[in-house]
């Protein structure tokens, strides 16, 4: 009453046994503290390593005593950290104790090796929340691995996205790190961010082993089609996961029969329904590598369902110089367009859309339909519209928009733009992707190097961006997660970063940015060190 608030952590007075003891296998730990203390979650807050049977490990508080029962046999000639973290709390005012960790050693000496390293999100695009994430390391001749059991060797990263796992055995041992967010000491490879070390760690008193991780989700449930069913007079195939990259062959397709993708779905149309079966031959992949070929039979009978609507999908509001691309996103293949009710319009301008300025991005699927237009600088207008009547576009099913549909975009001055931006990669092999994010974390740019290591863009529209590259190793032009079963590491991910060691890029009008030069970094795996040996007098 009255008095100051207690901020002093409670304080370690002794322990039974001592740190640092060795040759000893107890049944019981006691921690005495300077104060009253309770215990705050620590079947989970409490990291004991190696790996022993939690359910047999008994923690409770009395006064200024914490005891742990250890209803277990230990292993021989090994060493043991308990690491309280943040468990052991005074009464008062619930003040964690700091630093609060027992070695002991059921051998002769206390095992001094170490395991240190860092840790990032490749998609990170500021700063990154390591809470919950965990680094483990599991014998070469254990059968388990962090997708099955918690590992022989435990530690917690630090908000920095570090890590040291001390007090490790000599031998050989396999390395994964992960965002525990359920606490069960396991990754659950369809939910949360994970990485492993493709190379075995060899730990030894010679070498000094510093490791790092990319962390990112990669659902190793492989493809597959689930099953197969009509829609109407329409064939669909129900997969388990969403593909990157689908192959259908099959007679008429692109003439009389058509797809598109959906969730988890491919939906095939044809032109005229029939009664035969004919053979589709699928190939999916996945995002982590996996692929299945499958051949079904499909069928299109004759049906009295009424088709579904047809809707829209438009990407107004980009800016533009003289390039203008449209891209129009159906739910359904488009079989016509009424040319004379497209048009563009700048004030009292009308522009018609002629048919060489139409093409659809696959013709197999005819749902994404790009316009490209060159709207000269003689055009005094700062605002291009699309302008579509009702009725301009027309599905497979005879379905066509019903309502009209407008679409702006901003049209942009050669004035306003910045000349350029160029500069090189190091210590990464083409193919690349450079990408400029706007402050949306949006790709606003976006250039492929198939070649060499120099990249530039020209005319852009000023603003502040940050500039990224992807390692595109497969050449497929997107990124690439891990795949633990292939022990294939996640394609790299790294970002130019200025003097002030932000990612910030400020692009202004009429300047020219040259160059740059961005470092790779990053790349999963262990930097290896030998100790230096130090003369003695």
């Amino acid at each position: 009453m009255g008095g100051p608030q207690d901020e002093d952590p409670p304080k370690l007075i002794s322990s039974t046994p001592a740190d640092q003891s060795t040759s000893i296998s107890p049944e019981k730990i006691v921690l005495t503290f300077d104060e009253y203390v309770g215990l705050e979650n620590a079947n989970k807050g409490v990291v004991i390593t190696p790996k022993i049977n939690k359910d047999l490990v008994e923690f409770t508080a009395l006064k200024n005593t914490i005891t742990v029962l250890l209803k277990q046999e230990l292993e021989d000639s090994t060493t043991y950290v308990f690491d309280f973290q943040k468990s052991v709390v005074d009464i008062s005012e619930r003040n964690p104790a700091e630093k609060l960790k027992l070695v002991i050693s059921t051998g002769g000496q206390i095992d001094s090796l170490n395991l240190s390293g860092s840790l990032r999100f490749p998609y990170s695009e500021g700063n990154e929340d390591y809470k919950n994430v965990l680094v483990g390391i599991y014998p070469l001749d254990d059968s388990t691995d962090v997708f099955t059991a918690p590992p022989y060797y435990l530690g917690q990263v630090d908000t920095l996205g570090n890590f040291n796992l001390s007090n490790l055995k000599a031998g050989s041992y396999r390395a994964y790190a992960w965002r525990d967010n359920n606490g069960n000491l396991k990754t659950e490879s369809k939910s949360e961010d994970y990485d492993f070390l493709p190379d075995t760690i060899q730990l030894n008193p010679s070498s000094i082993d510093s490791a790092f991780f990319n962390l990112s989700k990669a659902d190793l449930t492989p493809i597959k089609i689930l099953r197969t069913t009509n829609f109407g007079k329409n064939f669909d195939v129900i997969l388990n996961r969403n593909p990157v990259k689908t192959t259908v062959e099959v007679e008429g397709l692109g003439e009389n029969l058509f797809y598109i993708q959906g969730d988890k779905r491919l939906r095939f149309y044809p032109k005229n329904a029939g009664t035969d079966s004919i053979p589709l031959k699928l190939t999916v992949q996945d995002s982590v590598g996996f692929s299945k070929d499958s051949l079904v039979w499909a069928k299109f009978p004759a049906s009295e369902r009424k088709p579904e609507k047809l809707s829209i999908e438009v990407n107004s509001g980009k800016s533009f110089y003289q390039n203008l691309n449209m891209r129009l996103t159906f739910n359904k293949p488009i079989t016509n367009i009424r040319l004379d009710s497209l048009r563009l319009q700048a004030d009292s301008v009308f522009i018609p859309v002629r048919r060489e300025m139409l093409s659809f991005a696959d013709s197999s699927m005819r749902d994404v339909l790009r316009i490209q237009a060159f709207i000269p600088d003689s055009i005094d207008s700062d605002l291009i519209t699309l302008v579509a009547a009702d009725s301009t576009f027309q599905d497979i099913e005879g379905a066509v928009n019903e309502k009209p549909l407008q679409a702006n975009y901003k049209k942009l001055e050669r004035k306003e733009l910045a000349d350029g931006i160029s500069g090189e990669i190091r210590g990464a092999a083409a193919p690349l992707v450079v990408q400029l994010m706007n402050g949306k974390k949006e790709v606003a740019y976006e250039s492929i190097v198939e070649k060499g290591n120099k990249f530039s863009f020209s005319l852009l529209e000023p603003g502040t961006y940050s500039l990224r590259i992807l390692e595109d190793r497969n050449g497929n032009r997107i990124w690439d997660p891990s795949n633990y079963q292939m022990r294939k590491s996640a394609e790299r991910i790294f970002y130019y970063e200025g003097e002030d060691q932000t990612r910030d890029l400020v692009v202004r009008g009429g300047w020219t940015v040259e160059d740059l030069v961005i470092r790779a970094t990053n790349a999963s795996g262990l930097k290896k060190s030998e100790k230096k040996s130090v003369d003695k007098p």
